[in-house]
């Protein structure tokens, strides 16, 4: 049976509560209730105002109980809420708002033992009743915090520990993951640029015309003989003349006129020779 969810207020205390001392006042808690009902069955037959006395005045203490356990139960919760497992969270909900129940449950209780301290038989059996059950839903209560410390090792100090370091273990993988992911990026998007790069295109080297320079050309000059006799026994000198040597970068019109020049020198002129009269 789930008991419905109930809110307190949040209450701000002006000082601040130790962790592990939830078992201490939880211990305190089981065992006064169990000495309040053996004292009341006693004073049934002794019926001594002395013995109703005393009970009030551990009823007292048991609210009292109620209210530390309930601050202490709420200091350890969160100290251990991160490290429990989600089904270790669930009891740990159940618990908590069980002993909201138990903490209201014994002002109530408080209150019945005032009414029946006025002699009334119906109001007391009913706060021997209420008292009975406070008992056991409070064994109950003891049973789950039990399990909750040894199932799944709330507030254990050495659990907490391997808890922790665990949990350090878990932070350096995924870090270490992550990075292992982003290399891996970095290495696909470097190897696609490589693979989309456009290859190198070749400049052709320009190739040089070469360029025909006319060193020397001779010209012949053809001079008339005199003499029979000088034509007979020698030709007349020809005389050359020398071009200098220029670098130009020849046009047709140069070469029309160098070629012009060299068919002029390889045809061999012909030298007329006067017939006497």
């Amino acid at each position: 049976m789930t008991l419905p969810e109930i809110v307190l207020p949040k209450i701000t205390l002006p000082f601040d509560i130790a962790v592990l001392l939830h078992p201490s006042v939880v211990h305190f808690l089981i065992a006064i209730p169990v000495v309040v009902l053996l004292l009341e069955i006693m004073n049934l037959m002794m019926k001594k105002k002395a013995v109703g006395g005393v009970s009030f005045f551990l009823l007292l203490l048991i609210a009292l109980a109620a209210v530390g356990a309930y601050f202490t139960g709420l200091v350890d919760g969160k100290e251990a809420y991160p490290a429990l497992s989600e089904a270790a969270k669930s009891a740990l909900g159940e618990h908590k708002l069980l002993g909201t129940y138990l903490m209201l449950a014994s002002f109530v209780l408080v209150f019945l033992k005032l009414l029946a301290m006025t002699g009334n038989k119906v109001l007391k059996a009913l706060y021997i009743f209420a008292l009975v059950g406070f008992v056991v839903i409070m064994f109950k209560q003891g049973k789950e915090g039990g399990e909750l410390v040894y199932e799944h090792g709330m507030n254990v100090q050495a659990v907490k520990t391997l808890d922790d370091k665990i949990f350090d273990l878990e932070e350096a993988l995924e870090e270490a993951n992550e990075k292992t992911k982003v290399e891996a990026k970095v290495e696909t998007s470097t190897t696609e640029v490589k693979t989309e790069a456009p290859a190198a295109v070749e400049v052709p080297t320009p190739v040089e015309t070469p360029q025909t320079v006319p060193s020397q050309v001779v010209q012949p000059i053809v001079q008339e003989p005199t003499s029979k006799e000088s034509i007979s026994n020698e030709s007349a000198p020809m005389e050359t003349t020398s071009i200098e040597e220029t670098v130009v970068t020849p046009t047709p019109a140069s070469v029309q006129t160098v070629q012009s020049v060299e068919k002029a020198v390889a045809t061999p002129t012909e030298e007329v020779i006067p017939t006497p009269q």
